[in-house]
């Protein structure tokens, strides 16, 4: 019984006071940050926080590396500005955990964004200038009641990419980064029109797997058990769908539920998809440097999974050339995995075999649907919808070609 008979059977058949306290703002709800927003606090945590600064360089110290350090510094400094406070005139840090935290915010992390990164509801945050700053829950957009300098946001981008490796600049306007639970794109003047574009996508860890996702109605639990059966059994999978609709997350999920002997490779153009398994090599592709050398491409990454003795390859996003790559590689019989933009699943099939014809002249899509057909088990498609909640649509099988059309059985669709 192959993977698709298999799955058909079955085996039986807060954020700080005030973010989330909506109030009419046209198409969005604008919530607030922290309990207060007054000036005079603001001044006073950013005049601690300098001295932070300047105790952490003297010290030759990194609050990245060393943030018990960091933590420690902020607490002496506020105990300090409240004991000094009465005597200067100076306004008193009354809540001495949350200044703390505010410092910690500014020297270390992301500053004002920091309590957006820490709330384990908020999926992503993005920047459309310093006064249009907005985040998404459960897919909702909300706008932020907060607005920030140019130059802060040019820090806080500064912050986030410091570790990563990657720059923006002129000569380089746009860049792709992970941080350590999230990934970030950063678009710069005069791409954009005016301010700088942020967009960060948190990776949040109830997501991961796919009972997660039952838990959150993506999908029934009757499915969930199926899809699970079918990647311990090594089906080839991919996970199709619009922008925003769950790709990588459900890809994740697939992942998850691999057997633990199994050894992953993972190939993307920027760290996403953090799989928690223990053998898994995760691998990213590499802009080339001023010079012009140096790129690593995903089509390369691809080709070098398979010297790395792979149970599994997963490519996080097809969109190029690559689609070649991995179609090869599933066809020597090394199951696979990735996502691709599509409308709908049977639309997603014939995207993949469109992408591999951009690798050359050589490529006919005679030998393209048939190779597709033989070596893809299961496509799942994943909408995002009018509620910003995402689902499982549709979940088909090939079976065979028809002509130039791929044949597939429907396995799954949600109702309307």
């Amino acid at each position: 019984m192959g993977c698709t008979e298999r799955f058909l059977h079955g085996d039986g058949r807060s954020l700080a006071a005030g973010v989330g306290a909506a109030s009419p703002c046209g198409k969005f709800a604008r919530v607030g940050w922290l309990a207060s927003n007054d000036a005079r606090v603001s001044s006073v945590t950013a005049t601690v926080a300098e001295r932070v600064r300047d105790r952490l360089r003297s010290e030759q110290s990194n609050p990245a590396e060393d943030p018990q350090r960091a933590s420690d510094i902020a607490r002496d400094e506020v105990r300090w500005h409240n004991d000094v406070a009465p005597a200067r005139g100076w306004r008193v840090l009354d809540d001495e955990a949350r200044a703390i935290r505010e410092v910690l915010a500014v020297v270390s992390g992301f500053g004002p964004l920091q309590p957006y990164f820490d709330d384990p509801e908020i999926e992503e945050i993005w920047i459309n200038s310093p006064s249009h700053i907005f985040v998404a829950r459960n897919g909702t957009p909300t706008r932020l009641d907060l607005e920030l300098t140019e130059t802060e946001v040019r820090d806080i981008v500064e912050r986030m990419l410091q570790a990563t490796g990657r720059r923006v600049d002129l000569s380089q306007p746009f860049v792709d980064a992970s941080l350590p639970d999230a990934r970030v794109h950063v678009v710069i003047p005069d791409i954009t029109r005016k301010h700088w574009s942020v967009n960060v996508r948190k990776f949040l860890s109830r997501y991961r797997t796919l009972d997660g996702l039952v838990e959150t109605g993506s999908l029934p639990k009757d499915v969930a058990r199926r899809l699970a059966k079918a990647m311990r059994e090594g089906a080839s999978v991919i996970v199709s769908g619009p922008t925003h609709a769950g790709k990588t997350t459900m890809l994740g999920a697939l992942i998850d539920a691999c057997p633990p002997e199994h050894r992953i490779i993972t190939v993307e153009e920027t760290f996403e998809l953090a799989i928690d398994a223990p053998d898994v090599v995760a691998m990213q592709g590499r802009q080339p440097s001023l010079e012009g050398t140096g790129e690593v491409t995903l089509r390369r990454l691809v080709k070098e999974s398979l010297r790395m003795r792979p149970d599994r390859i997963v490519v996080g996003e097809v969109r190029d050339a690559e689609a070649l790559d991995l179609l090869l590689a599933l066809n020597t019989g090394v199951p696979g995995a990735c996502t691709v933009h599509a409308n709908s699943a049977d639309e997603a099939l014939n995207k993949l075999a469109a992408l591999t014809m951009l690798a050359g002249r050589n490529v006919e899509r005679s030998f393209v649907m048939p190779m597709l057909a033989a070596s893809v088990d299961l496509v799942i498609h994943c909408v995002r919808q009018a509620d910003g909640s995402r689902r499982v649509a549709e979940i088909l099988a090939p079976s065979g070609v028809d002509g130039e059309r791929i044949v597939s059985k429907s396995l799954y669709r949600s109702a309307p």
